[in-house]
């Protein structure tokens, strides 16, 4: 199956974890659920969890026959008999956990080892290490509703996926390890003095108070919560969302709440003082930072809309995705 998403294709050349499953893995569990840019969800996509329930895939005979070795949590080894016929794809709840049930706009963390159904070979395991895959929203990816819909946090899954273009098909289990929360939730800060001040809605979304006087020179970064999460690293994927305003006029000329969702792109290619805010924050973070033209679209109005303008964002840190170690 050709992957069409360009940046879909992006983030599966720079994650080690996921570049070592095979095509049919890795279309089967990412394809329409990479957490990009937000993009208007697939009219037939889930809208509640009562739709995840209805879309999760059924069990088969395949995936009941799949007897797992190993903890939650941890790579799993599969023994199943080889061979065999998967029609469609097949869902068996080994393990039901204890936690909440997946609820809509949550994003999952979760984890899987894959094998080839014909050989019983080990393809990879992806998710076990800390900032190895990003966490995804269920709800707006139909394939992964049919792999973990419904499910349990704490619940373990063996999962048949039938072959595609010419590959064999594969036996996952998959383990269903957490939810993020759609905001900040780190311990609340001062922002300091001169700073903009921001107010947050109940959901989470922040509106931003020029003060008076004008804007700074150079760079200013406040933490207004502080999380305990993975820092985030040179090079990472970074799971967000962001509320930007012009400092001269305090109007808002960009956000990812006004879309709808969080955003990740890959190697936080973003302008440089967007980036500084972000190097070495932990997961669960807010961070208030005000950067000047220089750091942000450069002083030309003429090369860009935003040129010459002192840039105000709020960014909240949901999770990280550590760039893949060099081979």
């Amino acid at each position: 199956m050709e992957i069409s998403d360009p940046q879909l294709r992006g983030l599966i050349v720079r994650l080690r974890p996921i570049a070592f499953l095979s095509t049919v893995a890795v279309s089967a569990l990412l394809l329409a659920g990479c957490a990009g840019e937000s993009e208007a969800a697939p009219t037939d996509a889930p809208t509640s969890n009562a739709d995840v329930c209805e879309q999760a895939a059924a069990p088969g005979t395949v995936s009941d026959s799949v007897t797992v070795e190993g903890e939650f949590g941890t790579p799993s080894q599969a023994s199943f008999e080889l061979k065999q016929e998967v029609p469609e794809l097949q869902r068996t709840v080994i393990s039901e956990g204890d936690g909440d049930r997946i609820a809509e706009g949550e994003y999952v963390t979760y984890a899987l080892s894959a094998f080839d159904s014909n050989s019983g070979e080990r393809v990879g395991d992806a998710g076990y290490e800390d900032a190895e895959m990003l966490p995804q929203d269920v709800l707006s990816n139909p394939t992964l509703a049919q792999v973990i819909g419904c499910a349990t946090v704490g619940s373990r899954l063996a999962v048949a996926f039938p072959a595609q273009n010419g590959a064999s098909s594969e036996i996952y289990i998959v383990d269903v390890l957490d939810t993020v929360p759609p905001a900040a939730w780190g311990e609340k800060q001062d922002a300091g003095e001169g700073m903009p001040s921001v107010k947050l809605a109940e959901n989470g979304e922040p509106d931003i108070a020029i003060p008076g006087g004008d804007a700074p020179d150079e760079l200013k970064i406040s933490v207004l919560k502080q999380g305990d999460g993975i820092e985030v690293a040179d090079g990472d994927t970074t799971l967000l969302h962001y509320y930007g305003v012009d400092w001269e006029t305090g109007e808002s000329f960009d956000s990812s709440w006004s879309k709808g969702a969080p955003i990740a792109i890959p190697g936080n290619t973003y302008v440089p003082g967007f980036v500084q805010a972000l190097a070495g924050q932990k997961v669960g973070s807010q961070v208030l930072v005000v950067i000047p033209p220089a750091l942000g679209y450069g002083e030309d109005p003429e090369a860009h809309d935003l040129g010459g303008k002192t840039l105000v964002f709020v960014i909240d840190i949901l999770a990280t995705q550590h760039a893949p170690a060099a081979q």
